[in-house]
């Protein structure tokens, strides 16, 4: 028969092992909100990636051998690009908060046209370009709505069109600086993963980083232009991807992007009954609104021109309204957090 020494010491042993099993677990279950928004955000840098080393080279193929063909498949290439930068574009921490990162892929709101300028002092000057001296200039001249105003801006056909040589340069440089940020970046979000898994206070940052993206979205992206925030009146042209008749596109794809790349966490972070049926109603309105963006055959700056136009707007501002009310409301809530000022609201 074992003796009380032993019995005790085993005790000891199994319970010392018990609790070092519970403290793994409770760990691992901590960390099990930002594994799945690491990797599925792993899964969104890599596809702005591919796509802007897709755009690159469709800008070079383009300008090597200039067609309406080649010019069609650039275009594509941007729309696709941008749309998987607006997928991302919610992450506000972590390595794209380098450099002003996130202002070299879209400089906005651009209230003084400041990118038309930029452009057209490229495109009259007589400075070598290429992408070293495009570091060197303003974040207005690095991203997709420098590339945007050269591929779709009259003006810019006007001061100097696409395939000539000036522009060709322009257009290139720009693609190759895109590609080159969004490779670094998805190397650099790899690089975040032991620091972003290891620091508890990352969960409510990605919380509040969907809060933010998607306030700024109903906000400053589709209220504003309707005239409902800011000054009271209807115009297109303070959207953002206005030049390529692309605003709404954008949105949809936000909403996408925060369909994919951050449901996935808050699943695993609001597992109870009551949290879990949150989630599940955030995914339905997300589907619901994704697919009434889908359905617009037109863009904002034809919707604001007319009244019935403006009221299928205010039935997309209703729907977008829903999930703000769902995510910084009800979630928000059962998550005790609360939204705090950021340093990307403006004044």
């Amino acid at each position: 028969m074992p003796s009380l020494s032993n019995l005790s010491l085993r005790t000891l042993k199994w319970g010392s092992t018990a609790l070092l099993a519970a403290s793994f677990c409770t760990s691992a279950w901590a960390q099990a909100p930002r594994e799945a928004w690491h990797g599925a955000l792993t899964e969104g840098y890599a596809a702005l990636a591919t796509s802007t080393a897709n755009l690159d080279q469709a800008a070079t193929t383009y300008c090597a051998t200039p067609s309406a063909e080649q010019r069609e498949a650039l275009e594509s290439a941007w729309f696709s690009a941008f749309d998987s930068w607006q997928a991302v574009r919610f992450v506000d921490f972590g390595p794209i908060e380098q450099d002003n990162l996130s202002w070299q892929f879209q400089f906005w709101p651009d209230a003084k046209n400041t990118v038309a300028r930029k452009v057209n002092l490229w495109l009259g000057g007589e400075q070598a370009i290429g992408i070293d001296q495009l570091r060197a200039d303003s974040v207005a001249v690095k991203g997709f709505p420098a590339l945007e105003y050269l591929l779709f801006d009259p003006q810019a056909a006007r001061t100097q069109p696409l395939p000539e040589k000036r522009a060709c340069e322009l257009v290139t440089a720009i693609s190759s600086l895109l590609q080159h940020n969004a490779a670094h970046l998805q190397e650099q979000w790899q690089a975040f993963r032991p620091h972003y898994l290891g620091t508890e206070q990352f969960q409510n940052t990605t919380v509040l980083a969907a809060m933010h993206g998607l306030d700024i979205l109903r906000n400053k992206r589709l209220a504003a232009p309707m005239g409902l925030e800011g000054k009271p009146r209807r115009n297109p042209y303070i959207a953002d991807a206005w030049r390529s008749e692309h605003s709404l596109a954008g949105i949809r794809a936000s909403l996408v992007g925060l369909q994919q790349y951050f449901l996935p966490g808050l699943r695993e972070l609001m597992v109870d009954a009551e949290g879990s049926e949150l989630v599940e109603r955030l995914d339905q309105q997300l589907t619901a609104t994704i697919a009434r963006l889908e359905q617009q055959p037109a863009d904002m700056q034809t919707l604001l021109a007319n009244d019935d136009g403006y009221r299928t707007l205010q039935l997309i501002f209703i729907e977008i309204d829903k999930l703000n009310q769902l995510l910084s409301g009800n979630i928000a809530s059962q998550l005790g957090i609360i939204r705090g000022f950021n340093s990307s609201d403006g004044d």
